[in-house]
């Protein structure tokens, strides 16, 4: 088939040229012509006129001259920049350029990018979703390790050799018996609530069980100012989680713990796409200075995520939309 010929053509490009030569050049009447190819007679003079006019006999193209509605390119280059940049769905990014999320998801995919595994990660493991019935019902906790910052920046934004200078310089850094000193690691303690997606974060220099049984009380004691009250909380097999402090703070708490199975994430997959959310959102998200200016980031993006920025669990509602009569709920 020639190229741009639709599938269901009665006459090639060829035989359109024939079919007006023998109207125009021998004379022939439009009807005999269209009996003779069996075509109509609008057919015929269609080409016939094409062949006066003087242009080609190929399928013209159905787009339009001009798309006044057509989406501008400066959305469409900040959609893609959005999307390689912190990963957020359609409904994300929607929120933040003020369009419909059908319109994001058409200029995702003509750019290839409808898929997070088409931007950084694939898993191939198909989902299988579950959720609690209130607020509540069952909390994850977990740890994301992260490594500190250097005064000046980190490598990521200004390159390896100036982030090792940067490194160096950076002052009250660990000691370390390694030709390159180290800074050490941000510990980031999350609890999230399984319904809601409700999240409670705190960052520490360390993730022993003292640390964690810590954050729990205060998590606990933040949600149930937000009128939940904590029932199960589950875990990985982590010695902070495996210890006896962590078992007998739970039982005072009345909190019954649950542990993922070995070697399974998934099941605490909730707290680790959360995590994922927010090293795309907060701890590598733009260029910080130090690690003071990143931690100190972490309130106002927390506040963000759980007041304000659209959860496709949650309806395309924010998490603090599943929490009812909470004081600031819409602040």
């Amino acid at each position: 088939m020639t190229r741009g010929q639709h599938a269901n053509a009665a006459l090639t490009p060829r035989h359109r040229l024939k079919v007006a030569r023998l109207v125009v050049e021998d004379g022939w009447p439009i009807s005999e012509v269209a009996a003779r190819f069996q075509v109509s007679w609008p057919t015929v003079k269609r080409w016939v006129d094409r062949y006066l006019a003087g242009e080609p006999m190929h399928d013209r193209s159905s787009r339009p001259r001009t798309s006044p509605n057509k989406t501008p390119k400066a959305v469409t280059k900040r959609c893609v920049s959005l999307r390689m940049r912190l990963r957020e769905g359609p409904v994300q990014i929607a929120a933040r350029l003020g369009i419909a999320p059908s319109t994001v998801h058409r200029i995702l995919t003509t750019a290839c990018l409808n898929r997070l595994s088409d931007v950084d990660r694939a898993t191939g493991e198909p989902i299988r979703r579950y959720e609690h019935p209130h607020p509540g019902s069952l909390v994850h906790v977990d740890v994301k390790k992260l490594g500190n910052i250097p005064d000046g920046g980190g490598w990521r934004y200004v390159g390896r050799l100036q982030g090792e200078r940067n490194r160096s310089a950076t002052p009250d850094k660990p000691k370390s018996k390694w030709r390159n000193p180290k800074l050490g690691y941000a510990f980031v303690h999350t609890v999230i609530d399984d319904h809601s997606r409700v999240a409670y974060t705190e960052v520490h220099d360390d993730e022993t069980a003292i640390t964690a049984v810590a954050v729990l009380h205060r998590a606990v004691e933040w949600f149930a100012q937000r009128g939940v009250t904590i029932e199960r909380v589950i875990s990985d097999n982590g010695s902070a989680y495996r210890s006896h402090l962590w078992r007998d703070t739970c039982e005072a708490l009345t909190i019954t713990p649950k542990y993922t199975r070995p070697y399974r994430p998934q099941t605490n997959g909730k707290v680790e796409r959360f995590h994922r959310t927010m090293a795309d959102g907060w701890a590598y998200a733009r260029c910080y200075t130090s690690e003071t200016e990143r931690r100190d980031a972490l309130e106002a993006w927390l506040h963000q995520y759980n007041h304000h920025r659209p959860h496709t669990a949650c309806g395309n509602q924010p998490p603090f939309s599943r929490l009812i009569n909470v004081s600031g709920q819409y602040n």
